[in-house]
């Protein structure tokens, strides 16, 4: 499958095995634009897959009012750069919702997919990674799956998890990212990290897109300095596995943290700080970190060649 086709194959098991479960947003009763949500309207009816109108913050109320209710509201975000008219229904609404009632009332069956990340050419408004943005927020999951077969079981888990979460989509993976997926159902933990290469040297922080270039700095800097790279895939930033990533970092002794968002105020520096302050004895240099440019997103087709060289540069430097 595709990572787009697992997606759909997700939704469709989400919709048969729970009938309050609800699909809506922009354009996703003719499949999407990305197709991810091609014949589920056919498949389970108008009332239970439909269109909204173009308003987020619309989008995130009416879901939200829909998982008070009962359902299990399932809302796409057509893009992420598009999310900000609805943050406060979800930084101030849905993510304490349980909190301010004392647990008595919540809206956790409350789903908001969205895509995300640079495809190379979407310029300033379809290519952003807005994850740190909503990071800051107790009450959210947050999740950025980086292969069909993860984002399946990670889309999922979110779904009927009790606790609302955004499931972010790296768009450029939809049909790039091609593997064998389980036709059955299954879950995959959230807040559980992926040791995908296992070194001893530096320890190789990303998570959506940005996993797949460090596996390539990661095979470029063994063979081309002899540098063995340990490569981990956060999968989640809200919660992200604390325990993993610092056990890592106290064999390697050096990290770098990288992702698509910009450099200042990126979750990187989170992850960055978070190392410092636990595996400051450990560490034989400072934690690194490789990001996007602090401006608006640049129409630059060999993005993702930019930051595989420079991550390599830091690391033949380091």
């Amino acid at each position: 499958m595709t990572l787009l086709q697992s997606i759909t194959d997700a939704l469709d098991i989400a919709m048969t095995s729970d009938h309050t479960a609800v699909i809506f947003g922009e354009d996703v009763a003719f499949g999407g634009v990305f197709r991810c949500t091609v014949g589920l309207e056919e498949k389970f009816g108008k009332e239970r897959v439909f269109n909204t109108p173009l308003c987020e913050q619309g989008i995130a109320g009416f879901a939200i009012g829909l998982s008070v209710a009962g359902a299990n509201a399932i809302a796409e975000i057509q893009f992420a750069d598009y999310i900000f008219p609805a943050f406060d229904q979800i930084v101030n609404e849905a993510a304490k919702y349980r909190y301010r009632s004392g647990n008595l009332f919540d809206c956790g069956s409350l789903t908001f997919r969205a895509t995300w990340g640079a495809v190379g050419h979407g310029a300033l408004y379809h290519s952003q990674s807005p994850e740190s943005y909503f990071a800051h927020t107790p009450g959210l999951k947050i999740v950025i799956p980086r292969s069909p077969a993860k984002a399946k079981g990670l889309l999922l888990s979110c779904i009927r998890d009790k606790n609302p979460c955004i499931f972010f989509e790296p768009k450029i993976l939809y049909r790039s990212a091609v593997e064998l997926v389980p036709t059955k159902d299954y879950m995959l933990p959230l807040g559980k990290a992926d040791i995908m290469l296992e070194g001893s040297d530096v320890t190789l922080i990303g998570w959506g897109t940005q996993v797949h270039v460090l596996r390539e700095v990661a095979d470029l800097a063994q063979e081309k300095l002899g540098v063995s790279c340990e490569v981990i895939d956060m999968v989640s930033i809200l919660p992200w596995d604390k325990e993993t990533i610092f056990q890592s970092v106290a064999k390697t002794g050096r990290c770098i943290v990288s992702h698509e968002a910009p450099y200042t105020g990126g979750f990187g520096a989170e992850v960055a700080a978070s190392i410092q302050e636990e595996c400051f004895l450990n560490l034989e240099a400072p934690v690194q970190r490789i990001c996007g440019h602090d401006t608006p997103f640049l129409i630059y087709l060999n993005l993702f060649t930019c930051q595989t060289s420079g991550a390599a540069w830091k690391l033949s430097r380091k």
